[in-house]
């Protein structure tokens, strides 16, 4: 099998949207990508717990999102308690790949812009070639040793914050993907004050 051209897209997917699918669908188109990983974040170190959905609800979210892009997968790498260390992921992630496939990871340029808050960002950017998804004409910060792919031309107008408050107040919310959003009224989801 030839060299592969694998992105990982780690998240809180707190729900998964539209911009979520558009951003991964242009990275393959743009950069000849073989496949993009979904790496639902397990407890995500930036976040409070408490204000998260359970993590076994924010995978079943992507899992439902992803269904049927045939170079969409997901993965339950971060699934666990301890806390979700980007640099834990591709350690991991990269121990599957083989020596010469290329590991990309796709990410927000406002998610960008906080790198070298991470921790171990240095042996972060030595692991990754990172696509960069920003507002046309926007500007970053990029640390010493990133190799950085910008993808500039995707719209992103929709925040998983603004979408869980449409959720709470009864909207609807047609940037989550059909089956996403019958599984949040299944369960129940995003309709209480502590959730938003």
């Amino acid at each position: 099998m030839a060299d592969q051209r694998i992105c990982l897209f780690g998240g809180t997917f707190d729900p998964i949207h539209a911009a979520h699918l558009r951003m991964a669908e242009e990275a393959i188109r743009q950069f000849d990508l073989d496949r993009v990983v979904f790496v639902p974040a397990g407890n995500p170190p930036h976040k409070d717990a408490r204000a998260v959905t359970p993590y076994e609800d924010r995978l079943e979210m992507v899992k439902l999102a992803c269904a049927g892009h045939l170079k969409f997968e997901v993965s339950e790498m971060e699934r666990g308690s301890e806390r979700s260390y980007t640099i834990h992921t591709l350690e991991r992630f990269r121990k599957q790949l083989a020596p010469d496939d290329h590991l990309f990871f796709l990410i927000g340029a406002d998610a960008f812009d906080e790198l070298e808050t991470w921790h171990r960002w240095q042996e972060v950017v030595g692991l990754t070639e990172f696509i960069v998804v920003s507002r046309p004409g926007a500007t970053y910060h990029i640390p010493a040793g990133a190799r950085v792919l910008r993808l500039d031309n995707v719209q992103l107008p929709i925040a998983s914050r603004e979408l869980r408050a449409k959720l709470a107040a009864g909207e609807a919310a047609p940037e989550i993907p059909a089956a996403v959003r019958e599984f949040i009224a299944r369960r129940g989801l995003y309709c209480l004050t502590g959730t938003q």
